[in-house]
């Protein structure tokens, strides 16, 4: 039976820590040597200009490859000096500069031995503007009346305007983008017919020309699958979600993929489209590697909510007879800890799946220990904005602990919508996300009482004043913007009725109120202990800002925050709890980290607030 063994781990090492010492130490040594002896270069190069014209010159100067040619002698330096001032006059013209005056010579032979000394004495003069722009089309997106709004998003989209400084570089990248938003929708062969630059020296203006040939508009066809060999190709188109006839679209097809990558079905995914056939009918063609049908995870980390964790979890893809998925998990995680089962169906052609699973748990609750067992079963739909599910479901809850609440079963269903529509799951910065749970059951211990539960969620970004420059990590444009939080949540039912703890509320910690302990908020008994409520209010507010490094946006956010929630079993009961503090964001290759230093103002602690991921 084929099976994949995972392990991820970190752990610090003596013997790394040994081994980086004794390398810098042979790097340190190698450089002192090669620094008692330094080569004498042929000449120096001393550049006189304006500090952006001078960064350029000296990266990008021909000449400057010759400095360690230790045989360079007088008249093959006097050939070099023509191209490189030849050399100088076409880099300064890819910077907007047609009419520099330039200078270069070489001072008299140095005495003693020195190297040669050139100098270049470089007045750009004034850059060139950008008089006028025409951006043409041909082929068939000129009478394709949908693709009116394309032609209008290129020309929207178009970074350089009349009056705009001109550069070579800004020229290139222009023609690009205009080019991948024609070929991202429909036109998937669309080219760059012709494109001109008319430069005026004397009246330093650039007239730009550009046309855009669409090619054929393409549609999906059939799609054909390899790589397969304990699924079918049914699976592999109900998750990819294209239909036939729909129009070329990239991102459509991008999302396909993650859904397929995502799905945990298949090692590897690539999706294209095949255009040498129709293209009113473009064949999809997928490539897939399938996972191995079981897998084994171990994890090891650490958590500033409950401490260390570790985790065993066990995969199978398709069990026997059903062929359901099976996740099996073993979660030690500080004081919670858990095991459980979960079985997944496939998708059918609406997309819906069935679930059930199994859960027994042990879990700090405030100032009691609480053993829960649930078992759930029901179905959902993950779309590409939308989740939604629906389940039935039982649970447990035995409360341990000084006048502990009472234990309690119930048996309710639920309904769970999920809306996001964020510019990036992965690393937001504007749009929005918001979460509804109804759910409505029966308790089953001290009498028969009917109970409602509500809870809502929701997330905002919101950019402040202007883009930054796309990031190395982040997938984004990233910019000044603030993130905001709230949740509510509301236990309906008689004060008497007999609750699980599990249906009712805390809050505190990472994701939640920072500055207190992780679900440490929550109803003060009398006695001081805090038990679970049944009204929730938690609302944040975080202004986050890109640093910058040497005048460019990192992957690095400053932040400054402050956070308030409660728990109270009658709404007119509840308290904020405030927390205000500053952090960073790392928009990490994994996804972004989170690491805060919050006030609570209540307890007057400071605590430290790490986590990975976005939490919705």
């Amino acid at each position: 039976m084929p099976w994949r063994w995972v392990l991820s781990l970190t752990v610090t090492k003596r013997w790394a820590a040994a081994l980086l010492l004794a390398a810098v130490g042979i790097l340190h040594a190698q450089a002192e040597t090669q620094a008692a002896t330094p080569a004498q270069p042929a000449f120096v190069l001393d550049i006189k200009a304006p500090t952006a014209v001078r960064e350029v010159l000296e990266r990008h100067l021909e000449i400057q490859r010759f400095r360690d040619l230790t045989d360079l002698d007088d008249n093959e330096l006097a050939r070099l000096l023509p191209a490189a001032r030849q050399n100088t006059v076409d880099l300064l013209a890819t910077m907007g500069y047609f009419s520099p005056t330039i200078l270069l010579e070489q001072v008299a032979a140095p005495a003693d031995g020195a190297p040669r000394h050139i100098v270049l004495e470089v007045e750009p003069g004034e850059p060139t503007l950008i008089q006028e722009v025409h951006i043409a089309f041909s082929g068939p997106i000129t009478s394709d009346e949908s693709a009116q709004a394309q032609r209008a998003r290129i020309q929207a989209l178009w970074p350089l305007f009349p009056g705009q400084r001109f550069t070579q570089a800004g020229w290139d990248g222009a023609k690009q983008q205009a080019l991948r938003e024609l070929t991202r929708t429909r036109y998937l062969t669309g080219a760059l017919a012709s494109s001109r630059a008319e430069i005026d020296p004397q009246e330093r203006t650039a007239r730009l020309t550009l046309t855009l040939a669409s090619g054929p508009a393409f549609s999906l066809g059939t799609m054909t699958v390899t790589g397969l060999d304990r699924h079918d190709a049914d699976l592999v188109r109900r998750l990819a979600r294209l239909a036939p006839g729909e129009g070329y679209d990239q991102t459509r097809l991008l999302e396909a993929q993650q859904r397929l990558a995502a799905s945990g079905f298949f090692d590897s995914v690539f999706m294209s489209v095949d255009t040498t056939g129709d293209p009113g009918a473009a064949t999809v063609v997928v490539q897939l590697r399938e996972s191995k049908l079981q897998k084994l995870v171990l994890g090891i980390g650490v958590n500033t909510d409950t401490g260390a964790r570790f985790s065993v979890e066990h995969t199978h893809h398709q069990l026997p007879l059903i062929g359901w998925r099976a996740v099996s998990k073993l979660l030690l995680d500080g004081s919670k800890k858990s095991l459980g089962t979960e079985l997944t169906g496939p998708p059918d052609e609406r997309h819906w799946r069935w679930h059930t699973s199994a859960l027994v748990e042990q879990e700090q609750s405030g100032s009691f220990e609480v053993d829960s067992v649930n078992l759930r079963a029901g179905r959902s739909l993950s779309g590409d904005h939308i989740d939604r599910a629906w389940y039935l479901q039982y649970e447990r809850a035995l409360n341990s602990g000084y006048n502990a609440p009472a234990d309690a079963n119930a048996l309710s269903a639920n309904y769970v919508w999920t809306r996001r529509a964020f510019d990036s799951l992965i690393f937001p910065t504007r749009g929005h996300a918001l979460s509804a749970e109804l759910g409505g059951g029966m308790t089953l211990d001290g009498g028969r009482e009917p109970f409602g539960r509500v809870r809502a969620r929701w997330m905002g970004f919101l950019p402040l004043g202007d883009r930054a420059q796309r990031g190395a990590a982040g997938g984004v444009n990233r910019t000044s913007r603030i993130a905001a939080r709230a949740e509510l949540g509301a236990v309906i039912a008689r004060p008497d009725a007999s609750l699980p703890t599990t249906q009712l509320f805390l809050t505190g910690g990472d994701n939640t109120v920072r500055g207190y302990a992780y679900r440490s908020l929550g109803v003060t008994l009398p006695d001081g202990q805090t038990a679970a409520g049944r009204y929730l209010a938690v609302g944040s507010l975080e202004w986050q800002r890109p640093i910058s490094v040497n005048g460019r946006p990192s992957d690095w956010d400053s932040t400054v925050f402050v956070d308030a929630g409660g728990v109270a079993n009658q709404p007119e009961q509840m308290r904020a709890n405030v927390g205000v503090g500053a952090g960073a964001r790392w928009n990490s290759p994994v996804g972004p980290l989170q690491i805060d230093l919050a006030w609570g103002v209540a307890t007057q602690q400071l605590r430290l607030h790490l986590s990975m991921g976005l939490t919705f």
